[in-house]
């Protein structure tokens, strides 16, 4: 019984502006329709013996996820929530304990963990799921797998592990796990064919895995285990019980673990893999025209050529440029030199340190109940279209420092103002005074669209009284 573990705790701030803190990249289809997660849960669910996916996320992503998994058809083993991120040990230590307490699993099956972060993305899915099967001889013998990429270039934006002793065809010993090489080191890893890439990606009995966790650390195991062992159920969510893991020590797998192990293997993998860490190694992973540029949206150019340019919403034209990143969204533009994309962090930093929006939202921001996105806004007030999901319902409550008019430009509303309930359709409106106790419900069998004009000395998100939310929020 192979359990897929979707890790999708990252934020892929290399990817900004299409990436942001509260819709990072594994929730955007930069490759094709699916998004980055809902490839990641496909590649694995024609594998025999294999479950519906236990996925690991932050807290604020968890309604995102769960629509993305509906919208594939998958009904997840478990969503567990963090209540803050502690790095992968352990999110991988809180699958295996959930898994071993399972009660819709067969106690008397071994159960493998099959680890992949949600944001990567495979070529060649063949090639991944073989070296999964042969990965599977080594993990029933007690081994903790790792997944090699065979290299195609001297990278120095990955880790690397060098094998040792082979045991047979394209699994090897580990030797040792490497650090982010420097230039010329990466070219002599990639000159002995003696090293691979570090994918992230590792596959495990969960007993094995908890042995060795208890071994090296021993804090982290108690605490991961106090904190499912105390978790709560919030819809369909598992809640880590936040005492215990807030406590827990922070640290990667590959540290707290699989360096120290005796037990680590490594297989093979060439599988036209990527880990879209910038916006370089996107270019290199997409279809290109015959100039060499990998182009998205409304994009006109002349004499362009090796350039990477996502128009959102806006018409991009570009002249005579040659290795530029180029990305358009409504709020946000980025033109940075391609090979030096790995930096985009660094402009993010001083994004985050300004206190800006952009940093951690799209103008587009995706809520449980629907959507709202900023059309314009001045001082004093600010004018968004609100999209409002069959069924959905905001919750009911109320702000001080701002009134609100809504007008219905598709579908049904039903509106709670105060003591009383009205219904509007389309090209109707009504008013919310300040301090007024409201809420928004789409009874409907189609999407609700209306247009909200705020005003008001203060319309920040955080001028939010909840009252009653069906989504279990507060504040």
């Amino acid at each position: 019984m192979i359990i897929p573990v979707i890790l999708s705790g990252g934020s892929g701030t290399r990817l900004w502006p299409l990436s942001r803190q509260a819709y990072p990249k594994q929730l955007l289809a930069l490759t094709g329709d699916d998004t980055l997660i809902q490839q990641t849960i496909k590649r694995v669910k024609n594998l025999d013996g294999v479950t519906d996916p236990l996925v690991v996320c932050n807290e604020e992503h968890r309604f995102l996820i769960a629509e993305q998994l509906r919208q594939i058809e998958v009904k997840p083993m478990d969503i567990i929530l963090e209540p803050i991120g502690k790095n992968t040990a352990p999110a991988i230590a809180a699958a295996a304990f959930r898994s071993i307490s399972s009660t819709e699993l067969d106690k008397n099956i071994p159960k493998y963990l099959l680890i992949l972060p949600a944001d990567h993305l495979i070529g060649d899915v063949a090639s991944f799921q073989n070296a999964v099967i042969k990965g599977m001889q080594s993990a029933a013998e007690g081994k903790l797998v790792t997944f090699g990429i065979v290299p195609s270039s001297p990278h120095t934006g990955y880790g690397y592990i060098k094998k040792g002793k082979k045991i047979e065809d394209d699994i090897f010993a580990v030797d040792r796990f490497v650090e982010k090489p420097p230039a010329h080191l990466a070219e002599e890893y990639l000159a002995s064919q003696k090293y691979f890439w570090n994918s992230g990606m590792f596959l495990f009995e969960t007993n094995a895995f908890l042995e060795e966790i208890e071994k090296y650390e021993p804090d982290m195991f108690h605490l991961c285990r106090n904190a499912v062992e105390r978790a709560t159920r919030d819809l369909d969510f598992l809640r880590l019980d936040k005492e215990a893991f807030e406590a827990c020590p922070s640290n990667s797998v590959d540290y707290a673990v699989m360096e120290k192990t005796d037990r680590a293997v490594v297989v093979s993998l060439d599988s036209q893999w990527s880990d879209i860490g910038s916006w370089s190694s996107l270019w290199e992973a997409s279809d290109k025209d015959g100039g060499g540029n990998v182009i998205r949206g409304d994009v006109i150019m002349d004499d362009v050529s090796d350039s990477l340019l996502f128009s959102q919403k806006r018409l991009l034209a570009a002249l005579g440029i040659k290795g530029l990143v180029i990305v358009e969204t409504p709020d946000a533009i980025l033109v940075a030199d391609k090979y030096k994309s790995q930096d985009v962090k660094r402009l993010v930093e001083k994004i985050k340190k300004q206190g800006r929006e952009e940093f951690v939202f799209h103008s587009k921001v995706y809520r449980p109940w629907g959507s709202y996105e900023r059309l314009v806004s001045g001082d004093r007030f600010q004018v968004k279209l609100i999209e409002v999901k069959p069924g959905a319902k905001l919750s009911v409550q109320m702000h001080h420092h701002r009134a609100e008019h809504w007008i219905v430009v598709k579908g049904t509303a039903k509106v709670q103002k105060g003591e009383e309930t009205i219904l509007l359709t389309e090209n109707e409106s009504t008013f919310i005074p300040l301090g007024t106790v409201h809420s928004l419900e789409n009874p409907g069998k189609i999407p609700l669209e209306l247009i909200e004009v705020q005003s008001g000395s203060y319309l920040g998100e955080d001028d939010i009284v909840r009252f009653e939310d069906m989504y279990g929020r507060t504040g």
